[in-house]
C-alpha cells in the first residue's frame, strides 16, 4: 500500500500519552493516512459513534478504560462500527496479554517499543485483509455444525458444543477469512504460541468436534506450506 493508496483511509489513534499520540498522528499522516486522535476511551467512543474509521489503534494501558475494554465495547456495536479493525499497542508483551487482546477482538498486537515503519506495515496488512474479507452473513454452516463468530458458539445438530477459549479464538481468526488460507504464524500469534505447536493441537481437537471424519477434514482444512483454512458450506 503506497501513500497514494493509503490516502483517504481514516485511522483513529487512542493513547493517553500526549507525546506518543502526536508522534503517531504525525507519522501516520506523513504515510498518507487521514488521522484522528483521542486521549482516552470516552473521547474515542464519542468519535466512533459519529464517524466512520477504517482502522483503530488502541493503547492498552490507559487510565480509566483500557484498550481491552474499549475493544470489547467496539465489538458489541452493530453495523460497520463493530467491525472496525483494531491494532493494539502496549508495553505489555506477555503472551497472556496478547491472548487477551485477540480474545476481545483485536486484529493484531504490537508491543512497545516498536519501529514506526513496522506499525505502518501492520496497519497496511490489516487493511488489505479487511478489504479482501468476504461478508460471512452471520453464523457459518459446517455440515451438521454451526459456528457463530460474534457469540463464539459452536453447535452440532443445534446442541451446544463446548469450546475452550483458545479454540474460540482460533475459529474466530479462521472465520474472518472463510475459504482463504490463514498463515500458521498468524494463527500462532493469535494463540500466543511462537512455536505453533498449540495451534496444531487445537486444530486436531476442533476437527473431532466439527468433522464427520477428523482424519479426512472437509471444513477445517490444512493448506500445505501455509497454514489452515475454514471452508464453510
Amino acid at each position: 500500500m503506497t501513500a497514494n493508496s493509503a490516502r483517504g483511509r481514516h485511522l483513529l489513534i487512542v493513547d493517553d500519552d500526549d507525546r506518543i499520540r502526536e508522534l503517531l498522528k504525525e507519522y501516520l499522516a506523513r504515510a498518507g493516512f487521514r488521522v484522528t486522535a483521542a486521549p482516552g476511551g470516552a473521547a474515542a467512543r464519542r468519535l466512533m459513534e459519529t464517524l466512520d474509521f477504517d482502522l483503530a489503534v488502541f493503547d492498552v494501558m490507559m487510565p480509566g478504560e483500557d484498550g481491552f475494554s474499549l475493544t470489547r465495547w467496539l465489538r458489541e456495536q452493530k453495523g460497520s462500527c463493530g467491525k472496525t479493525p483494531v491494532l493494539m499497542l502496549t508495553a505489555r508483551g506477555q503472551p497472556e496479554d496478547r491472548i487477551e487482546g485477540f480474545k476481545v477482538g483485536a486484529d493484531d498486537y504490537l508491543a512497545k517499543p516498536f519501529e514506526p515503519e513496522e506499525l505502518v506495515l501492520r496497519i497496511e496488512a490489516i487493511l488489505r485483509r479487511a478489504q479482501d474479507r468476504p461478508a460471512t452473513g452471520g453464523p457459518l454452516s459446517l455440515g451438521r455444525s454451526r459456528f457463530d463468530p460474534d457469540r463464539g458458539e459452536l453447535t452440532c445438530d443445534d446442541e451446544p458444543v463446548r469450546l475452550t477459549e483458545a479454540e474460540v479464538a482460533l475459529l474466530r481468526l479462521l472465520a474472518r477469512n472463510p475459504h482463504e488460507p490463514v498463515e500458521r504464524l498468524e494463527l500462532a500469534r493469535g494463540a500466543g504460541d511462537p512455536s505453533g505447536r498449540a495451534v496444531d493441537v487445537q486444530v486436531t481437537r476442533l476437527r473431532r468436534k466439527i468433522e464427520e471424519d477428523p482424519k479426512a477434514p472437509r471444513y477445517l482444512q490444512t493448506v500445505r506450506g501455509i497454514g489452515y483454512r475454514l471452508a464453510p458450506d
